[in-house]
């Protein structure tokens, strides 16, 4: 597994290299945002731990430049602690946010769940969903509509998934954001608007059917039925 770390602070960035290569992870450091972005675009990486404040870019920069281009896992790791931040980086479509001081340990759990979870599920649950010309394929990490292959973000992924298996039942914005991002937003944050909405421009948008559907004042819905 490979991993990339865009970090300037130079006791930060040598701490984290030595402690992931330790953990048997091949390690890349940056020093500055705008190498840290074409490294990111232009390499394969499973995995990106990245920085807020960057010389050359910043981090919130670098992070939409990847979530536009490429499905990879982004772990933000700051000393911004404010919660405008933590909901900025995640609806920028960042998989966590950890903020500085740090716990090592803590950090390297965050990335082995991540790196090993490409959906979390039990074992009883269908690996297999077809909703009109949708289908989800859990086990191959695979979504079609009208037989188009469509790529999806990590995070994508998991919300359609809640969404496809709970079809036909109206979701609210919090349980949405509990069971995707397993946190607690305040009501007037829109974390999980910006995420719908990318994902509506993916299964929905480019096809006659829709199948997302908003459900005034509780939250979305799934299903055939408009």
């Amino acid at each position: 597994m490979a991993i990339l770390v865009i970090e300037d602070d130079p006791k930060t960035g040598a701490y984290l290299k030595k402690g992931l290569r330790e953990s048997g992870y091949a390690v890349d450091l940056v020093r500055n945002g705008s190498d840290g972005l074409h490294m990111a675009l232009e390499n394969s990486y499973d995995l990106v731990v990245l920085d807020v404040m960057l010389p050359g870019t910043d981090g919130w920069k670098i992070m939409g430049a990847i979530r536009a281009r490429r499905d990879l896992p982004v772990i933000f790791l700051t000393a911004r602690d404010h919660v405008n931040d933590r909901i900025r980086g995640l609806e920028l479509g960042a998989d966590d946010y950890l903020v500085k001081p740090f716990s090592f340990t803590e950090l390297l759990l965050r990335i082995r769940t991540m790196l090993r979870r490409g959906v979390a599920r039990e074992a009883h649950e269908l690996d297999f969903f077809q909703v009109a010309d949708l289908q989800l394929d859990l086990l191959r990490r695979k979504v079609t509509r009208q037989g188009i292959d469509i790529v999806l973000t990590n995070k994508e992924f998991l919300l359609l998934h809640l969404l496809v298996k709970r079809q036909d039942e109206a979701l609210s914005r919090t349980v949405i954001a509990s069971e995707v991002w397993d946190m607690n937003f305040d009501s007037d944050t829109n974390v999980v608007d910006v995420a719908i909405k990318r994902l509506r421009a993916k299964i929905d948008n480019p096809f006659e059917r829709k199948l997302i559907h908003t459900v005034r004042s509780i939250g979305y819905m799934f299903s055939e039925n408009p």
